[in-house]
This record gives structure tokens, C-alpha cells and sequence, in this order.
């Protein structure tokens, strides 16, 4: 069964040792080229994120974009996937492709051009915030709780014209309500769970979901075990739970995972890297029927991907 995985964090791992091995470090990654080809997965969305540890400029973005051409699409590792005919191409073959996105706009620096210069290299979706404010918008964990500045709102509308999807995860709860308006086009939670049953503010409320669905996003469940559940210890069939949850929202057809590998320091208890997503198809098929399965697991997302990523040409040249 292919699989759909809208978010891992292996490029800031790389950023902070480039002698990292891609093809096979199972003792320090969790996403290792290996790992993809043993779960089957189809589709990793690769994100570029900025600790405190870097300066926000905008050169480490790129250097982070130089880390995924040579260490994950180079010598025909992964093929890249910068349009829906490459999207396609990777859904008509055994070969597995590779999205990149940007979380947290903070090194754009409120400049335009970083983020078309940036769609040209083949970003394809940007995360708004990390957890604190920025230019743009607050954060979740931003204390004042605002929503988008000026600047934020004419980065919505850029998006919108490039065709560079939206991503809520991390924003702020007034922020995601205002992007909810500004945006024209709808957006994704790549890598959130849901409030009623993990209740720490990362995760989304019942609301949020439910217009998230409405405005024909996707929402990705994602593995990091406190956004489960609080309480220790966090197995990997606790994620039924937001699931079920999801789905009793109307959101059968809008939910999938964001594993967010690689970006934690703990790991589910039976889902510990991605080489175990076998084990997460196999419990979903006891609770689940097939179809249902194969959408939770990768068509909610294609199906997405393939509505939103530009064609190679003619939509490519439009957000000029």
C-alpha cells in the first residue's frame, strides 16, 4: 500500500551535520532512503526548518535546499516533485518522490522575492510560524496571540497567486482564523492533532477542523507522542484516536499523516521511524475498511497535491 508522509524534519538534521548519510543512518535518522523503500513510501514531504540555532537569513534556506538536491533527490534517489505531471509520473511508477516546503517564514525577512525565488527552486508549500511570532503572523505559543500583520497578508495573497500551498500548522488560533479569510484557496495542517483529545495547544480544536474540512484542506496527524496523548506510556494505536475523531468531524476524505520524523526526540511506542509504517497499514486494516485505509494513508493527499501543485508550464509561468 502507498503512503503519504506531509511532513518530516531530516534536512535540519543535515543542516546541522551534512556528513549525515541519507542512503542508510539508521542510528541517527529516522528518514533514511532505506527506511522509505522498506514502508513503501510514495511521498515524503521534506520541510526546511530553521532552529534558534541559525540566524534567520535567508542563505541557510538555500543552503537547505542545496542539502536536498544533493543528499535526497540526487543520482535518481528520489525523483522531485514540483508538479502535478511529476506527481503523476511518481504515482505511475515504484519510484518515490520527494516534496520540499518551508517551515516558518521567519528568514524571508518580509521580502517577496525570497518567496518566488524559492517557488522557482521547487518549495512547494510554506508553514507560516514555527511556535513563536514572526514577521508574518504569532505563533501558537506566542503569548499575545495575534493574528498576521500587513506583511503576513500580502504573503497570503502572493501564495495564493504562485500557487504555493498554505500550511496552519503552528499558527496561532487567531491567525488560522484569519487565514481562514484571506485565503482564497484552501490549506493544510501538515503535521497537527486534534485538541479534544491531546489537549495542548498545538493540536487543533474541534472548530478549526471542522472549517479546515469545509474549505477542502487536509490535516495531518502527526507522531510526536505528546500531541497523542499526554500521558506516558504513548502507543502507536493511540493515534486511532484522532483518527476516529477526525472522521466523526466529516473528515474522512480530508485527514491524513505528517509524521513529523525526525523533528522529535521521542517516538511512539511500535512507530519508532519510518521504516514501521507497515505496522500502523496493519493496524488500520483491522479497524478500517481498505478504501478507507488507502485514503488516510496516501490518496487524501495526492488527491490534494494533485488539485494544488502547478502544471509544468502553463501554471508555473502564471504566478509571475
Amino acid at each position: 500500500m502507498r503512503i503519504f508522509d506531509a511532513h518530516c524534519d531530516v534536512l535540519s538534521k543535515l543542516l546541522a551535520n551534512s556528513e549525515l548519510d541519507f542512503v542508510n543512518e539508521a542510528s541517527k535518522l529516522d528518514v533514511t532512503l532505506e527506511r522509505i523503500r522498506e514502508s513503501g513510501i510514495s511521498v515524503q514531504n521534506f520541510a526546511i526548518y530553521l532552529s534558534d540555532k541559525w540566524p534567520t537569513e535567508f542563505r541557510y534556506v538555500l543552503e537547505c535546499v542545496d542539502l536536498f538536491l544533493r543528499h535526497i533527490v540526487s543520482q535518481g534517489r528520489l525523483d522531485f516533485i514540483r508538479s502535478r505531471e511529476d506527481l503523476l509520473r511518481v504515482a505511475a511508477t515504484e519510484r518515490c518522490g520527494a516534496l520540499l516546503s518551508l517551515e516558518g517564514v521567519d528568514a524571508l525577512q518580509g521580502n517577496l522575492a525570497y518567496l518566488r525565488i524559492l517557488f522557482e527552486l521547487g518549495v512547494r508549500s510554506i508553514g507560516i510560524t514555527w511556535n513563536d511570532a514572526n514577521w508574518a503572523a504569532d505563533g501558537v505559543l506566542e503569548g499575545r496571540g495575534s493574528g498576521f500583520t500587513a506583511k503576513g497578508r500580502s504573503l497570503v495573497q502572493a501564495c495564493n497567486r504562485l500557487n504555493m500551498i498554505l500550511d496552519a500548522s503552528h499558527l496561532s488560533e487567531r491567525g488560522f482564523w484569519e487565514l481562514m479569510e484571506l485565503s482564497d484557496k484552501p490549506f493544510i495542517a501538515s503535521h497537527s492533532n486534534a485538541t479534544q483529545i491531546s489537549p495542548v495547544l498545538r493540536n487543533l480544536r474541534n472548530e478549526q477542523i471542522a472549517s479546515l474540512i469545509k474549505k477542502g484542506g487536509v490535516m495531518g496527524i502527526t507522531f510526536v507522542p505528546p500531541f497523542v496523548q499526554t500521558e506516558e506510556p504513548v502507543t502507536m494505536d493511540k493515534l486511532l484516536l484522532h483518527l476516529d475523531h477526525v472522521c466523526s468531524l466529516g473528515g474522512s476524505r480530508h485527514v491524513g499523516f505528517g509524521s513529523d520524523f525526525d523533528g522529535m526526540d521521542r517516538w511512539l511506542i511500535g512507530l519508532e521511524h519510518a521504516g514501521k509504517y507497515a505496522g500502523l497499514i496493519d493496524l488500520l486494516l483491522k479497524y478500517y475498511r481498505e478504501e478507507d485505509v488507502e485514503h488516510f494513508i496516501y490518496k487524501n493527499w495526492y488527491n490534494f497535491y494533485y488539485e494544488h501543485l502547478p502544471g509544468a508550464t502553463m501554471d508555473l509561468e502564471a504566478g509571475h
